[in-house]
């Protein structure tokens, strides 16, 4: 007589996991092996790439490309341009790049793909990116058309546009414009480099040159503008801006001194006009000095002027007074004269032949006038000599 007790389902039996890890220890390993993402895609995609992968008509690799395209396109823009990379295409269909290509090839040949040509940037030299349509035949073996109200447009009408959010992976979702740091997409050229295409750099070329230029701790833009008129003469301009850049010499200085002498002449000039204006501004009016001691009288052209001193009576031709007579204008050092600053130069004289003021020139003696004679007539015999 058995006294044990009767077995109760679910007890003392062992799960497979269990059973593989206690007698089998090695087995863990295939069966962590077999496992699968967790992509869940809608049944519309689901039956696309299962029809895909059925298609008897062309080859093995291209039905795992197609069934790669039906897991990435849009269901609901079957004819919309698919974005997705060539690594992840070629993961999905697990083939080399260049079975991709071949497989590529089968399914255009087969109709059921369309592969438009690059397009190109023609002001920035560059070429776009070229993306993969499917055709009218492929959509509809897939069964991506079976739903909609009326047919789409011909791919040769259809233009690129921004992916869906309905796409199977998110993966494939990638920016279309790179920024300006991205390798080999350069941003706007600057505008003072942008004289260097008229002797045949490339922009590419010239943005290298640029990252060379950094690398010699100088800039691009400083090279040019200080070797321009020779560059322009260069038989090989690409090979004179690289021993430029490879040297030793200060670019960025010589500019500093090229703009630090402008900017001293254009102040020059910008003074020597403010000059003139204050000099006809001042024409035919008398100044005199914070002292009293001098009388300043401008001509009414503004040209010229004449210096009066209390103590000698007579008056001076001034030279280059200008300038001059600005800055003492400007610090307040001469003023307009009033009628009670000219009474004290009331007997001054303009210059010392001129007879004073109230007083007539003494009458010229004979004695005088003898001698003016001799001296006439002297000069008269020399002239004589040097003719003959």
């Amino acid at each position: 007589m058995s006294i044990a007790q009767r077995s109760v389902a679910g007890e003392g039996e062992l799960h497979a996991e269990q059973t593989a890890t206690i007698e089998h220890p090695d087995d863990s390993a295939a069966l962590t092996a077999f496992r699968c993402d967790s992509t869940n895609l809608p049944w519309v995609i689901f039956r696309a790439a299962f029809r895909a992968a059925h298609i008897e008509e062309i080859p093995a690799r291209a039905r795992a490309v197609l069934s790669a395209l039906a897991r990435t396109v849009d269901a609901a823009k079957p004819f919309a341009a698919i974005f997705a990379r060539r690594e992840l295409l070629t993961g999905r269909a697990l083939q080399s790049m260049r079975t991709f290509y071949r497989s590529l090839d089968d399914l255009e040949c087969a109709g059921l793909i369309g592969r438009r040509p690059q397009a190109r940037y023609v002001e920035a030299g560059l070429f776009g990116r070229a993306y993969i349509h499917l055709t009218e035949r492929a959509a509809t073996l897939l069964g991506l058309t079976e739903e909609l109200q009326a047919p789409s447009p011909a791919p040769a009408q259809l233009s690129v546009e921004h992916p869906s959010a309905k796409l199977a992976d998110g993966g494939i979702y990638k920016d279309l414009s790179p920024s300006v740091f991205q390798k080999r997409q350069p941003g706007q050229m600057p505008e003072d480099l942008q004289r260097l295409r008229s002797l045949g750099l490339f922009d590419f070329l010239i943005f290298k040159l640029m990252r060379e230029a950094r690398e010699h701790g100088k800039r691009l833009s400083d090279v040019v503008e200080a070797t321009w008129d020779h560059l322009k003469l260069a038989k090989a301009p690409i090979n004179y801006l690289r021993s430029l850049l490879c040297g030793t010499v200060d670019f960025a200085q010589q500019l500093r001194q090229r703009m630090d002498a402008k900017a001293e002449e254009l102040a020059r000039l910008t003074r020597t006009l403010e000059v003139d204006q204050m000099a006809r501004q001042s024409a035919g009016q008398t100044f005199v000095d914070a002292t009293g001691q001098r009388k300043y009288v401008i001509d009414h052209d503004g040209e010229n002027m004449v210096v009066y001193t209390l103590d000698e009576g007579i008056g001076r031709q001034a030279a280059g007074w200008k300038e001059a007579f600005a800055t003492a204008r400007a610090r307040g050092q001469i003023r307009v004269a009033t009628e009670a600053d000219l009474q004290p130069f009331g007997q001054t004289r303009r210059f010392a032949s001129e007879p004073e003021q109230g007083r007539e020139r003494p009458p010229v003696a004979a004695q005088i006038r003898e001698h003016i004679a001799g001296l006439r007539s002297l000069l008269g015999v020399r002239q004589v000599i040097r003719n003959a």
